[in-house]
């Protein structure tokens, strides 16, 4: 069997405290090396992230990895990711968050799947859980896993995203890359929009990979007010009914007593029955960051 070469895409900012642990978990991919590249986009970082990654290069090239940094001024994530796909020399795209840690043969399972259905322009790995005594991180865990499933089942009705996700680089391109008007979070839900109606398939594949999450309110209040902001580029536009549909508080609050219960089944921990209270709090903060976001544009 002839293996395709890969891309893996790393685009950060601020994030001295995750990226070693990303990295390394590149490093130990059974995937051949000599047919995998790393493109690191460092969007405008103030700490030492650039310095962390520079200071792997020497070592990645000793183990056959092609290896590519730029740095810029902070520019948004829809421009640093069409930086890798306009570098990107591989068949496909691998999107690494510096927060997100790849179980072994995550390259490797992610092109196998993506080679046996050549139908399938984006393919989702399924969330592992990282094991945190924090009670904030864990419960973003447990929720995130619940949630993928509940998604996986019902023909996946949530976004993807792109942390996790390969890219059939001939997918992304079709569709003219990342739409960089898009500030904050959200460019890649846009993109993932067009890719759908260019007619290519999403999916789940089987690869794992893990999530370090903040470990406070203040870290998780700060995620998804910056989701919220960015989402204002992207909700209202792509598929508005079920996103509304899915967000009213009568709806979203069921939603998660019901996932709950599965938590609860999952890892059999009473703790995850606050997950809808958790729930609440990233909704006010999702909200507020759309709204003031909104209030910035006029």
């Amino acid at each position: 069997m002839v293996r395709p070469d890969v891309t893996i895409g790393v685009c950060v900012r601020n994030g001295e405290d995750f990226i070693k642990d990303a990295i390394e978990s590149i490093l130990n991919q059974d995937f051949p090396h000599e047919l995998m590249e790393v493109i690191f986009v460092d969007d405008g970082s103030e700490d030492k992230t650039l310095s962390v990654i520079k200071s792997y290069v020497p070592k990645m090239d000793k183990m056959d990895m092609k290896v590519k940094v730029f740095h810029q001024e902070w520019k948004g994530l829809g421009y640093a990711r069409n930086v890798v796909v306009n570098n990107a020399n591989g068949e496909y795209i691998i999107w690494v968050d510096c927060d997100m840690i790849l179980s072994e043969d995550f390259v490797r399972k992610q092109v196998e799947f993506m080679e046996k259905n050549p139908d399938v322009g984006i393919g989702k790995g399924i969330y592992g859980m990282y094991n945190e005594a924090n009670l904030v991180a864990y419960l973003e865990n447990v929720e995130a896993i619940v949630e993928f499933l509940d998604s996986k089942q019902k023909a996946l009705s949530k976004p993807l995203g792109t942390g996790g996700c390969i890219y059939r680089i001939k997918a992304i391109r079709q569709v003219g890359g990342f739409n960089e008007k898009v500030k904050g979070a959200g460019e890649d839900v846009e993109a993932e929009h067009r890719i759908r109606k260019a007619g290519w398939l999403l999916n789940i594949t089987p690869a794992e990979f893990y999530e370090i999450r903040g470990k406070s309110w203040k870290d998780l209040w700060d995620e998804y007010f910056w989701h919220g902001s960015g989402g204002r580029f992207v909700y209202g536009k792509i598929e508005p009914s079920s996103i509304l549909y899915r967000t009213f508080p009568p709806i979203g609050i069921l939603t998660e007593l019901s996932r709950s219960f599965n938590a609860y089944h999952l890892v059999h921990r009473k703790v995850v029955f606050l997950l809808t209270f958790h729930w609440i709090f990233k909704r006010i903060a999702w909200c507020l960051g759309f709204v003031v976001g909104h209030a910035q544009d006029y």
